[in-house]
Parts: structure tokens; C-alpha cells; sequence
């Protein structure tokens, strides 16, 4: 495991911060990351037919079974941030209509203003590097 990934966290403390994640998702107030730097998310998403709906089906079932660790951002301006990475297993479609279970790697910023709280995904794309699950 990296040596700048946390997984000092107890369930109900995941539990806590899948809820902001979820609630944030529930009221519109998130977006995915699809920008020059995000390719593999647009990929990800092309790959498997993956709607608007479908993607926020999919990050709702998250569960908290699914968290792997948090860690520091690394982007200038932005080290006081933590990003949560969630890995769940999902059964999806291909255009083709061949289904498969992929897991999906998913990391999360939560981000709290003075307007509320909103969530970025940063990532959501297949699985491509080995990880821990904290609760399994």
C-alpha cells in the first residue's frame, strides 16, 4: 500500500462521508471530471453506453464496503484537499450488450462552501492499479 494512502478510518466515519458524497449527488450538486486530463473517464464512460442516469446509478450503489482509502491531493493550490477512493464491483454493458463485472475506480473530492457542499469525481474509470479494501 503507498505510504500516502489513509486508511485510519472507522465504518461509521465512511459511512459519514459516503452520505455527503451521495446527498451531494441526489440534489444535482456534482460533476465528473471530463476535462484534456480526464480521457480515461471519457473512455470509461463511451466504452460501457454510460448515460447521465447510469452514472449516477452507479455512484449511488456505492456502498461503504467499497472504500479503499483517502488521500492527499497533490495538485498545487488544492494540498489541503482529501480525496476518497471507492472501488465497487458492477456489472456492465458494453454497446455491444455483453455484460461483465468491472471494478470501478472511483475517487471522489467533497468540497464544502459558503453555497453548501459539492462533489467532484475525479475519477471513474476501470480499475488499473492494485488496492485495498479497508472493510473487506
Amino acid at each position: 500500500m503507498n505510504q500516502f494512502y489513509n486508511q485510519i478510518y472507522t465504518k461509521e466515519q465512511i459511512k459519514a462521508i459516503l452520505s455527503s458524497i451521495k446527498d451531494c449527488i441526489k440534489q444535482g450538486n456534482y460533476v465528473i471530471s471530463l476535462n484534456k486530463n480526464r480521457q480515461e473517464n471519457r473512455d470509461f464512460i463511451a466504452e460501457y453506453n454510460l448515460n447521465s442516469k447510469k452514472q449516477r446509478e452507479l455512484l449511488l450503489g456505492i456502498k461503504p464496503e467499497d472504500f479503499c482509502h483517502s488521500l492527499q491531493n497533490t495538485n498545487k493550490g488544492y494540498e489541503h484537499e482529501v480525496l476518497y477512493v471507492f472501488v465497487p464491483q458492477v456489472r456492465l454493458y458494453n454497446i455491444d450488450g455483453l455484460g461483465k463485472m468491472v471494478d470501478v475506480y472511483t475517487k471522489f473530492n467533497l468540497l464544502e462552501s459558503s453555497r453548501g457542499k459539492k462533489t467532484i469525481v475525479i475519477s471513474i474509470h476501470r480499475r488499473n492499479k492494485l488496492i485495498g479494501y479497508l472493510f473487506r
